[in-house]
Protein backbone atom coordinates (compact mmCIF):
# COMPACT_ATOMS: atom_id res chain seq x y z
CA UNK A 1 0.00 0.00 0.00
CA UNK A 2 1.04 3.54 -0.28
CA UNK A 3 0.18 6.85 0.28
CA UNK A 4 0.88 10.32 -1.57
CA UNK A 5 1.87 12.55 0.49
CA UNK A 6 1.22 16.59 0.26
CA UNK A 7 4.44 18.51 -1.36
CA UNK A 8 3.59 21.00 0.20
CA UNK A 9 3.44 20.08 3.77
CA UNK A 10 6.76 18.20 4.73
CA UNK A 11 7.05 14.58 5.80
CA UNK A 12 10.92 13.05 6.47
CA UNK A 13 10.19 9.43 7.82
CA UNK A 14 14.11 9.11 8.47
CA UNK A 15 14.30 12.58 10.41
CA UNK A 16 11.11 11.36 12.56
CA UNK A 17 12.06 7.54 13.21
CA UNK A 18 16.14 9.06 14.07
CA UNK A 19 15.42 11.75 16.58
CA UNK A 20 15.48 10.43 20.02
CA UNK A 21 11.54 9.75 20.85
CA UNK A 22 11.14 5.94 19.93
CA UNK A 23 13.53 3.17 20.29
CA UNK A 24 11.83 -0.30 18.69
CA UNK A 25 12.71 0.67 14.55
CA UNK A 26 15.33 -0.39 12.71
CA UNK A 27 16.73 0.42 9.19
CA UNK A 28 17.11 -3.20 7.11
CA UNK A 29 18.13 -2.15 3.40
CA UNK A 30 16.16 0.43 2.00
CA UNK A 31 12.76 -0.18 4.32
CA UNK A 32 11.75 0.85 8.13
CA UNK A 33 10.65 -2.01 10.55
CA UNK A 34 8.70 -1.62 13.94
CA UNK A 35 6.68 -3.19 16.04
CA UNK A 36 3.12 -1.32 17.11
CA UNK A 37 -0.51 -2.97 18.15
CA UNK A 38 0.66 -6.76 18.03
CA UNK A 39 1.95 -6.12 14.42
CA UNK A 40 5.14 -5.66 12.25
CA UNK A 41 5.22 -2.22 10.44
CA UNK A 42 7.37 -1.93 7.27
CA UNK A 43 7.73 1.39 5.66
CA UNK A 44 9.72 3.16 3.50
CA UNK A 45 10.11 6.46 1.46
CA UNK A 46 10.70 7.82 -1.83
CA UNK A 47 9.85 11.84 -2.43
CA UNK A 48 6.49 12.30 -1.37
CA UNK A 49 5.40 8.31 -1.60
CA UNK A 50 5.07 6.42 1.25
CA UNK A 51 5.17 2.59 0.67
CA UNK A 52 4.29 0.21 3.64
CA UNK A 53 3.32 -3.25 4.45
CA UNK A 54 1.76 -5.30 7.16
CA UNK A 55 -0.36 -1.81 8.33
CA UNK A 56 -3.47 0.02 7.25
CA UNK A 57 -3.28 3.88 5.98
CA UNK A 58 -5.13 4.84 8.79
CA UNK A 59 -2.50 3.09 11.06
CA UNK A 60 0.57 5.63 9.21
CA UNK A 61 -1.34 8.75 9.33
CA UNK A 62 -2.15 8.69 12.75
CA UNK A 63 1.12 7.16 14.08
CA UNK A 64 3.24 9.27 12.16
CA UNK A 65 1.46 12.43 12.65
CA UNK A 66 0.37 13.36 9.23
CA UNK A 67 -2.79 15.04 9.58
CA UNK A 68 0.09 17.56 11.84
CA UNK A 69 -0.24 21.05 9.81
CA UNK A 70 3.71 21.38 10.29
CA UNK A 71 3.13 25.18 8.37
CA UNK A 72 0.97 25.75 10.80
CA UNK A 73 2.73 24.87 13.69
CA UNK A 74 6.10 26.19 12.35
CA UNK A 75 4.83 29.46 12.03
CA UNK A 76 3.96 29.08 15.54
CA UNK A 77 7.54 28.42 16.64
CA UNK A 78 9.72 29.81 14.66
CA UNK A 79 10.55 32.67 17.29
CA UNK A 80 14.16 32.98 16.60
CA UNK A 81 17.16 32.27 14.46
CA UNK A 82 18.31 29.67 16.11
CA UNK A 83 14.82 27.53 16.09
CA UNK A 84 14.68 28.67 12.80
CA UNK A 85 17.81 27.02 11.56
CA UNK A 86 16.87 23.72 13.50
CA UNK A 87 13.66 23.84 11.30
CA UNK A 88 15.64 24.02 8.13
CA UNK A 89 17.89 21.74 9.26
CA UNK A 90 15.28 18.89 9.63
CA UNK A 91 11.81 19.74 8.49
CA UNK A 92 9.42 17.18 8.26
CA UNK A 93 10.14 15.76 11.27
CA UNK A 94 6.82 14.72 12.91
CA UNK A 95 5.95 14.24 16.70
CA UNK A 96 5.12 10.17 16.94
CA UNK A 97 1.82 9.17 18.49
CA UNK A 98 3.09 6.07 20.28
CA UNK A 99 1.49 3.36 22.66
CA UNK A 100 1.36 4.85 25.98
CA UNK A 101 2.33 1.76 27.71
CA UNK A 102 5.32 1.10 25.62
CA UNK A 103 6.38 5.06 25.79
CA UNK A 104 5.89 5.31 29.50
CA UNK A 105 8.18 1.86 29.93
CA UNK A 106 10.59 3.29 27.38
CA UNK A 107 11.28 6.37 29.03
CA UNK A 108 11.60 4.90 32.71
CA UNK A 109 14.61 2.77 31.08
CA UNK A 110 15.89 6.10 29.18
CA UNK A 111 17.08 7.93 32.47
CA UNK A 112 20.86 8.48 32.51
CA UNK A 113 21.12 6.32 29.41
CA UNK A 114 22.25 6.90 25.51
CA UNK A 115 19.87 5.61 22.81
CA UNK A 116 21.98 2.76 21.64
CA UNK A 117 21.73 0.99 25.71
CA UNK A 118 18.30 2.31 26.23
CA UNK A 119 17.41 0.41 22.18
CA UNK A 120 19.09 -2.39 24.03
CA UNK A 121 17.00 -2.59 27.14
CA UNK A 122 13.64 -2.58 25.23
CA UNK A 123 14.88 -5.06 23.20
CA UNK A 124 15.83 -7.70 26.12
CA UNK A 125 12.36 -6.78 27.39
CA UNK A 126 10.24 -8.07 24.31
CA UNK A 127 12.57 -10.63 23.86
CA UNK A 128 12.57 -12.08 27.26
CA UNK A 129 8.29 -10.85 27.79
CA UNK A 130 7.04 -10.78 24.65
CA UNK A 131 5.94 -12.32 21.59
CA UNK A 132 7.71 -13.38 18.56
CA UNK A 133 6.81 -12.71 15.23
CA UNK A 134 8.64 -13.75 12.09
CA UNK A 135 8.61 -11.53 9.54
CA UNK A 136 10.46 -11.10 5.76
CA UNK A 137 12.67 -13.19 7.32
CA UNK A 138 13.47 -11.28 10.49
CA UNK A 139 13.22 -12.20 14.08
CA UNK A 140 10.76 -8.98 15.92
CA UNK A 141 9.51 -8.98 19.26
CA UNK A 142 5.82 -7.65 20.77
CA UNK A 143 6.33 -5.15 23.20
CA UNK A 144 5.43 -7.07 26.92
CA UNK A 145 2.16 -6.23 28.12
CA UNK A 146 1.52 -4.88 32.01
CA UNK A 147 0.18 -8.30 33.11
CA UNK A 148 3.68 -9.91 31.51
CA UNK A 149 6.07 -7.06 33.32
CA UNK A 150 3.73 -7.29 36.24
CA UNK A 151 4.44 -10.83 37.26
CA UNK A 152 8.07 -10.60 36.62
CA UNK A 153 10.02 -10.64 39.47
CA UNK A 154 12.85 -7.40 39.76
CA UNK A 155 15.47 -9.84 39.29
CA UNK A 156 13.77 -11.40 36.09
CA UNK A 157 13.43 -7.62 34.96
CA UNK A 158 17.64 -6.64 36.01
CA UNK A 159 18.30 -9.38 33.41
CA UNK A 160 17.65 -7.66 30.27
CA UNK A 161 20.19 -4.88 31.63
CA UNK A 162 18.00 -2.51 33.04
CA UNK A 163 19.91 -1.96 36.29
CA UNK A 164 18.14 0.17 39.05
CA UNK A 165 15.17 0.57 36.67
CA UNK A 166 14.27 -2.81 36.77
CA UNK A 167 12.52 -2.08 40.14
CA UNK A 168 10.60 0.66 38.67
CA UNK A 169 9.07 -0.66 35.69
CA UNK A 170 8.44 -3.83 37.86
CA UNK A 171 6.49 -1.30 40.40
CA UNK A 172 5.07 0.49 37.65
CA UNK A 173 3.51 -2.65 35.97
CA UNK A 174 1.88 -3.57 39.27
CA UNK A 175 0.26 -0.39 39.26
CA UNK A 176 -1.06 -0.58 35.76
CA UNK A 177 -1.89 -4.13 35.81
CA UNK A 178 -3.39 -4.15 39.23
CA UNK A 179 -5.03 -0.94 39.17
CA UNK A 180 -6.68 -1.26 35.65
CA UNK A 181 -5.27 1.82 35.07
CA UNK A 182 -5.48 2.97 30.75
CA UNK A 183 -3.22 5.59 30.12
CA UNK A 184 -5.28 6.67 27.34
CA UNK A 185 -7.17 7.94 29.81
CA UNK A 186 -4.73 10.79 30.16
CA UNK A 187 -5.29 12.46 26.77
CA UNK A 188 -8.71 13.55 27.88
CA UNK A 189 -7.03 15.92 30.80
CA UNK A 190 -5.15 19.09 30.62
CA UNK A 191 -1.43 19.10 30.46
CA UNK A 192 -1.39 19.52 34.00
CA UNK A 193 -3.64 16.87 35.48
CA UNK A 194 -1.89 14.66 32.97
CA UNK A 195 1.20 15.25 34.38
CA UNK A 196 0.09 14.91 37.78
CA UNK A 197 -1.21 11.47 37.27
CA UNK A 198 2.03 10.29 35.85
CA UNK A 199 3.80 11.22 38.56
CA UNK A 200 2.29 8.76 40.78
CA UNK A 201 4.49 6.01 38.84
CA UNK A 202 7.61 4.82 40.17
CA UNK A 203 10.21 5.96 38.30
CA UNK A 204 8.12 8.59 36.48
CA UNK A 205 9.95 12.64 37.37
CA UNK A 206 9.41 15.40 35.48
CA UNK A 207 11.09 14.82 32.25
CA UNK A 208 9.78 11.05 32.09
CA UNK A 209 6.31 12.60 32.36
CA UNK A 210 6.55 15.24 29.79
CA UNK A 211 8.19 13.16 27.54
CA UNK A 212 5.40 10.35 28.16
CA UNK A 213 2.77 13.41 27.56
CA UNK A 214 4.48 14.71 23.69
CA UNK A 215 5.30 11.28 22.17
CA UNK A 216 2.39 9.48 23.05
CA UNK A 217 -0.57 11.35 24.95
CA UNK A 218 -0.84 14.41 22.29
CA UNK A 219 -0.14 16.66 24.21
CA UNK A 220 2.24 18.50 21.94
CA UNK A 221 2.44 21.74 24.27
CA UNK A 222 4.85 19.50 27.11
CA UNK A 223 8.33 20.71 26.69
CA UNK A 224 10.69 17.73 28.22
CA UNK A 225 13.94 19.39 29.48
CA UNK A 226 17.14 16.80 29.25
CA UNK A 227 20.48 17.81 29.19
CA UNK A 228 20.41 18.75 25.46
CA UNK A 229 17.75 21.01 25.75
CA UNK A 230 19.75 22.74 29.44
CA UNK A 231 22.70 23.10 26.49
CA UNK A 232 20.34 25.39 24.11
CA UNK A 233 19.01 27.18 26.68
CA UNK A 234 22.47 27.93 28.13
CA UNK A 235 23.75 28.22 24.85
CA UNK A 236 20.43 30.38 23.24
CA UNK A 237 17.94 31.50 25.64
CA UNK A 238 20.23 32.75 28.32
CA UNK A 239 19.30 36.19 28.27
CA UNK A 240 15.56 35.20 29.21
CA UNK A 241 17.06 33.70 32.66
CA UNK A 242 18.48 35.77 35.63
CA UNK A 243 22.56 35.70 35.28
CA UNK A 244 22.18 34.11 38.47
CA UNK A 245 20.19 31.41 37.23
CA UNK A 246 22.03 30.60 34.63
CA UNK A 247 25.26 30.52 36.86
CA UNK A 248 23.39 27.95 39.03
CA UNK A 249 22.29 25.78 36.68
CA UNK A 250 25.64 25.70 34.25
CA UNK A 251 27.72 23.61 36.63
CA UNK A 252 24.86 21.02 37.24
CA UNK A 253 24.75 17.69 35.90
CA UNK A 254 20.78 17.47 36.28
CA UNK A 255 18.26 19.98 37.50
CA UNK A 256 16.30 20.11 40.87
CA UNK A 257 12.65 20.15 39.87
CA UNK A 258 12.07 23.98 40.51
CA UNK A 259 14.83 24.26 37.75
CA UNK A 260 13.21 21.77 35.96
CA UNK A 261 9.85 24.05 36.08
CA UNK A 262 11.31 26.97 35.23
CA UNK A 263 13.01 25.84 32.12
CA UNK A 264 9.85 24.22 30.96
CA UNK A 265 7.56 26.65 31.88
CA UNK A 266 10.29 29.39 29.79
CA UNK A 267 9.70 26.89 26.97
CA UNK A 268 5.74 26.12 27.18
CA UNK A 269 5.65 30.01 27.34
CA UNK A 270 8.10 31.19 24.59
CA UNK A 271 6.88 28.44 21.93
CA UNK A 272 3.36 28.22 23.09
CA UNK A 273 0.69 25.30 21.90
CA UNK A 274 3.52 23.68 19.96
CA UNK A 275 6.48 23.67 22.30
CA UNK A 276 6.94 19.87 22.03
CA UNK A 277 7.37 20.58 18.59
CA UNK A 278 10.18 23.20 19.10
CA UNK A 279 11.83 20.71 21.94
CA UNK A 280 12.16 18.05 19.52
CA UNK A 281 13.81 19.94 16.33
CA UNK A 282 15.87 21.98 18.88
CA UNK A 283 17.00 18.51 20.62
CA UNK A 284 17.72 16.82 17.40
CA UNK A 285 19.46 19.66 16.21
CA UNK A 286 21.72 20.31 19.23
CA UNK A 287 22.40 16.57 19.23
CA UNK A 288 23.82 16.34 16.13
CA UNK A 289 25.41 19.45 15.25
CA UNK A 290 29.21 19.22 14.45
Amino acid sequence: MNIRLNASVPFDLGFTLCCGQTFRWDKLGEWWYGVAQEHVLKIHQTGNLLEFENINEKFVRNYFGLDDDLLKIFAQISKDTHIMQAIEAFEGLRILRQDPWECLISYICATYKNIQAIKQMLSGLSKRFGDKICFDGYDFYTFPKPQRLAKATAEELAKCGLGYRARYVSETAKMVYGNNFKLESLRKLSYEKAREELLNFSGVGLKVADCVLLFSLGKLDAFPVDVWIKRVILKYYGNYFPNEFITKISGKKSLTNPEYEKVNSFGRRYFGKYAGYAQEYLYHYERTKR
